[in-house]
């Protein structure tokens, strides 16, 4: 039987992909144990992400070849918009992170990667090359929050980063995002690695960065 696609791009990516799914942060994300100060960092620069994410998403609706598939991206992008949206920012009161402190927070170099790949991606044009960074940004972040324990942490801050990321349409988004690069990702095979392998090395980089105190932000 031939081993999908996806599966050989992420075995291409070890050990980088298992080391950012067993990270620090998600452990102590699970035991709701993560600090204040690098929940803060981390959700401060993972909501940097959102513009160059919906440029992404607005990409792969031009570029898919299936009305379908543009269907799929363009319910996503309203979830993101939406529901995500609406979680930073009541993590953000939660945290008593004000937006002047939020807007005097420098980008670490990880997010600036990530803002750059994101965006390079969309310019290609290319459908292999936004899924293969789809896939990292979303299956990754799937393989993580699909391990999470039964017993979520009390701490909506924590539980609900976890299943923003574990639910059964997520799951289902994934598992779509999959199908799309097993299916044109061969006729496009070293786009699709040249930014897979480069999305999994920023995703472990992002994970790292939130325990950098240099990239936190004052606190109001």
């Amino acid at each position: 039987m031939t081993e999908r696609f996806t599966e050989m791009l992420r075995q291409a990516s070890e050990p980088a992909w298992t080391m950012a799914v067993q990270h620090r942060f998600v452990s102590e994300l699970f035991a709701g144990t993560v600090s204040d100060r690098v929940m803060t960092s981390y959700l401060v620069q993972d909501h940097r992400f959102l513009d160059s994410f919906l440029t992404l998403l607005g990409a792969a609706m031009a570029s898919a070849d299936t009305f379908d598939a543009r269907l799929r991206f363009g319910r996503f992008a309203g979830m993101v918009s939406g529901e995500e949206n609406t979680y930073f920012l009541r993590a953000f009161e939660s945290l008593g992170v004000a937006d002047k402190d939020r807007a005097a927070t420098p980008d670490a170099e990880a997010t600036k990667g990530f803002q750059l790949i994101m965006r390079e991606a969309a310019a290609t044009g290319s459908y292999p090359a936004v899924l293969a960074v789809l896939n990292v940004a979303e299956g990754l972040y799937w393989d993580w929050a699909s391990r999470a324990p039964e017993v979520l942490p009390e701490n909506f801050v924590h539980a609900e980063w976890i299943t923003l990321h574990n639910n059964p349409e997520f799951q289902q988004f994934v598992a779509f995002l999959r199908a799309e690069l097993d299916r044109t990702g061969p006729a496009a095979p070293d786009i699709s690695r040249d930014f897979f392998l480069r999305a999994v090395s920023l995703e472990l980089e992002f994970f790292d960065a939130a325990y950098d105190t240099g990239a936190n932000p004052a606190r109001s």
